[in-house]
């Protein structure tokens, strides 16, 4: 970085202050005096714009935002949508790869569905062990809240795309499923002196409970009717019968659908390894 600000420094002196071949400037005391303190400013200007776009990146630049702001400093209610979405049999992977393979397999995978969630307006809250979780902001526009119906979509299709490449990188292509529920959600500052925001409450836990529910079931997506009455449905999506459920943990059941899709993914997948 400091020989990159020489150059450029040097460079423009040349550009804005020269006259035609008379290099006035050129001297001991500018190379001296003017040009440590053209490398100092340069490299302080470069750590800060390096700190602040290394936190967005970390924590995301609405969360970074909100974080200095003091947004939430005291604990909010928020109405969000909630999809916790994770990888299929991600112990016998371990198992038959070994960890360390697995882990590159599932740091491949988040990077690769980190596009699709970012198009279609999602937030990536926390990544926990194989399980990535996304929000959005619940709207008064059911075809705004379709986006995350969208955005499960689109990862299926980057992923039957990645199917042929996974295939010969680790010999496997990943399965994996999700859970979409909507509600109220806690969001506050945690810690002190490793900060971050938390989300509590019950449409947090419910939509962990579906998950659960999505892998003993055998689905690829499961949906609560709560969700699916704030949204349009897609022409491409088929809506299955609705069930009642009771979830471990909570005495209340709940209405959920299951949610299958033209040309599913996991198909592809299977077809890919065999």
């Amino acid at each position: 970085m400091t020989f990159v600000i020489v150059i450029v420094g040097v460079a423009l002196q040349f550009v804005l202050y020269a006259e035609p071949y008379r290099l006035q400037w050129f001297k001991l005391d500018w190379f001296t005096g003017t040009l440590p303190w053209i490398i100092a400013l340069g490299l302080v200007m470069s750590f800060v714009i390096g700190a602040v776009t290394e936190a967005s990146r970390l924590i995301g630049a609405p969360m970074l935002a909100n974080i200095a702001l003091g947004t939430y400093h005291r604990p909010k209610r928020e109405q969000l949508i909630v999809m916790f979405l994770d990888l299929a049999d991600s112990t016998q992977l371990a198992e038959a790869m070994g960890e360390l393979k697995v882990h590159d397999l599932i740091t491949r995978f988040f990077f690769d569905i980190e596009a699709p969630i970012n198009q279609h307006g999602g937030a990536v809250h926390a990544y926990v062990g194989d399980e990535v979780i996304v929000t959005w902001p619940v709207d008064a526009d059911g075809a705004r809240n379709t986006r995350c119906l969208e955005c499960f979509a689109a990862i299926d299709r980057t992923m039957a795309g990645l199917a042929a490449i996974y295939q010969r990188a680790f010999a496997v292509v990943p399965q994996f499923r999700a859970a979409l529920h909507c509600g109220p959600v806690i969001v506050s500052e945690c810690g002190s002196a490793k900060r971050q925001l938390a989300f509590f409450g019950d449409t947090m836990n419910v939509t962990a409970r579906l998950c659960e529910y999505c892998k003993h079931a055998s689905q690829h997506l499961v949906v609560s009717a709560d969700l699916l009455r704030r949204l349009t449905i897609p022409p491409d999506l088929v809506v299955g019968k609705s069930e009642i459920i009771a979830l471990r943990g909570r005495h209340e059941p709940i209405e959920v659908h299951a949610i299958q899709q033209t040309g599913l993914r996991h198909d592809a997948g299977r077809e890919a390894g065999a």
